[in-house]
């Protein structure tokens, strides 16, 4: 009988998007969803088999904050920080009356601050103090790991050959990273493209990536500007920070953070 309800369980969602950037998120704080079944998330990601989306969400109770945001790889494995994600479940949390304009909220690497600004949605990520230089690129963790490879043609880049050599290349192998392909534009105007592990694919934006990117570029001083423009196949972010001697902090990723539709699935 248990197998029998559970083959058969409904659950609602909504999906949302960030800079094109999509989501299915779920109101898991009864925790009915059987959060550690894989397939499951793998399938509702699935843009032929399933909702679609380049990730999961679970939006789960929080003892010390608003809400803790659960986020799914679309291959259905727990990931790491989503930049774009948060956006989206801060927007979706406020519609449940969780949140307010001043959001505390904790995710994989902690608690995190947002507001919102307008129609958009500011997320204060971890301060950053560590970064690696491979060569002429520059690796560094801004809640998910980032390679960063600036580049003169970005059009011209084959992201899902040369993204998933790199990824999975030396050093990183099994555990992969992200990788970013930046074209500098102007002294405060990057564009970005994104190839995102647990995806296994281009996607549209990728706000852990467009943030590491606004970083990798000042510290390779191809800008002194400390607040930057982000331009994505899906749209538009910014991203600002202040510099310390021990390296970055009060780093801000805003962006807008957009429902697109709501539904029922029925997991099989």
């Amino acid at each position: 009988m248990v197998e029998y309800l559970y083959l058969r369980m409904i659950f609602s969602f909504v999906k949302y998007q960030g800079t094109g950037n999509d989501f299915v998120i779920i109101d898991n704080r009864d925790n009915r969803f059987p959060i550690d079944n894989y397939d499951a998330v793998a399938q509702i990601c699935h843009r032929n088999f399933g909702i679609g989306a380049d990730g999961f969400i679970a939006i789960e109770q929080d003892e010390s904050s608003d809400f803790y945001m659960r986020y799914f790889n679309a291959d259905g494995h727990e990931g790491s920080l989503c930049g774009n994600g948060s956006r989206c479940a801060i927007h979706y949390a406020k519609t449940l009356g969780l949140t307010n304009n001043n959001v505390v909220f904790r995710a994989a690497d902690g608690l995190h601050k947002a507001q919102f600004v307008g129609d958009e949605v500011a997320l204060e990520l971890h301060a950053v103090s560590h970064w690696e230089l491979r060569e002429s690129d520059i690796f560094l963790d801004t809640g998910s790991p980032h390679h960063v490879v600036f580049v003169s043609e970005i059009h011209n880049v084959d992201v899902a050959v040369l993204g998933s050599k790199i990824a999975h290349g030396a050093p990183y192998f099994s555990d992969g990273t992200n990788v970013n392909f930046v074209q500098y534009i102007d002294a405060d105007t990057l564009q970005v493209r994104t190839f995102e592990r647990g995806v296994e694919a281009e996607t549209l934006s990728c706000g852990t990536g467009v943030t590491a990117s606004a970083l990798a570029a000042h510290i390779s001083k191809r800008t002194t500007s400390k607040k930057i423009q982000i331009h994505t196949r899906g749209g538009n972010l910014s991203v600002s920070f202040s510099v310390t001697e021990q390296g970055y902090k009060s780093i801000i990723l805003q962006g807008p953070a957009i429902p697109v539709f709501t539904g029922k699935w029925e997991l099989n």
